[in-house]
């Protein structure tokens, strides 16, 4: 029974092999984005005793761990082609580690210089991987009583006026995830009609979509790629318990901390979401469910997910016990867990080895 469930991926993992193992060397490792697998958990959902098919894309098998080096190079592209960003010009952006690193690889690829600036609350990994791929990473101080490994939307302000002033400081181009087109654009063209070929290719038509949301980007994209093709598909923002600031459950300035880092800022309004169209509904999870999700998908899938993916599986698992039950729910595996080794969620002490060295 289990493997009669199995062989429909299987057969379509074997056909995307031979299309993607194409005759020929990529320039540079920015042209190996975009093209990411997607998986059935079924030993998890098994395990769970689940009725239903969960499908992740797997998002951190691409070069910089994530999904945000979608649209780093969307972005980045884009404003190289409409002239806003010069040959050789500086670019600056904020982040939690993933756009950054994504950043990193694409204007190292194009000849930019980068610098990164992240709030201290996020993981060392993260800082680390950046410089390595060349960035220079400006790190800023949390707000007073924010928490190591909890990034607040009090932090996140912080962490723009400083990107701010950087990019008029150094005449850079500021790739603004939260505001430029490029980010939603980046996963309408790419993630969601990959997902949406995957899937189909395995025979199966997706009954709902989870996303937790940062930027928003990942959710508009899809959503909306999904609903051009899906009339019945239900797409859900997935927000931290305690910080459902767009559910309308908590007010921005009482959103309770947690620990899913890279969204869950608590902030009322995002771009991307206000162009597409309203969710479907919204969905909560701890960070505790995040983090367990985790280490069970690491157990039973051999998926080493960071606390977002975490976060997705979790949610999607909810609504296969409730309104999806018997159904096909998606969602995407944001980054990897190699990025959180300093933190809790791998039995690592939070902070401990963010001096940099």
């Amino acid at each position: 029974m289990h493997r009669h469930r199995l062989r429909p991926l299987y057969r379509w993992h074997q056909g995307a092999r031979k299309a993607r193992c194409v005759s020929t060397v990529l320039p540079s490792a920015m042209h190996a984005i975009h093209g990411t697998p997607s998986v059935e958990l079924s030993r998890l959902a098994a395990h769970l005793g689940l009725q239903g098919r969960l499908v992740a894309k797997l998002e951190y098998l691409s070069p910089g761990f994530s999904k945000k080096d979608r649209i780093a190079r969307q972005i980045i592209e884009e404003a190289r082609a409409d002239g806003s960003l010069a040959p050789g010009q500086p670019v600056v952006e904020l982040t939690s580690g993933n756009t950054g690193t994504g950043l990193a690889i694409v204007c190292a690829a194009l000849s930019h210089p980068f610098v990164a600036v992240m709030s201290r609350g996020n993981s060392a990994e993260r800082a680390r991987m950046m410089r390595a791929l060349g960035a220079e990473v400006v790190l800023v101080d949390q707000c007073e009583g924010s928490l190591p490994g909890q990034v607040s939307g009090a932090d996140l302000r912080r962490v723009s006026e400083v990107t701010e002033a950087l990019a008029a400081e150094r005449g850079a181009f500021r790739a603004d995830q939260f505001e430029l087109g490029g980010n939603a654009r980046a996963h309408l063209q790419h993630t969601g009609p990959e997902l949406l070929a995957q899937t189909r290719g395995a025979g199966l038509s997706i009954d709902a979509f989870v996303d937790f949301v940062g930027s928003g980007g990942t959710f508009a994209g899809v959503a909306t790629a999904l609903r051009r093709e899906l009339p019945g598909v239900r797409c859900y923002v997935v927000e931290p318990q305690g910080a459902a600031v767009l559910a309308g459950n908590d007010a921005p300035h009482a959103a309770a901390p947690h620990k899913i880092q890279g969204g869950g800022y608590a902030m009322a309004a995002l771009t991307p979401l206000a162009a597409a169209e309203p969710p479907d509904g919204y969905l909560q999870v701890s960070s505790s469910e995040a983090a367990e999700t985790c280490r069970q998908l690491a157990r039973f899938e051999g998926v080493f997910a960071g606390f977002s993916g975490g976060a997705n599986v979790a949610a999607a698992v909810q609504i296969l016990r409730g309104a999806h039950a018997g159904g096909t729910v998606a969602c995407v595996v944001c980054d990897s867990g190699l990025k959180y080794l300093s933190t809790d969620l791998w039995g690592g002490r939070v902070g401990e080895i963010f001096d940099g060295r």
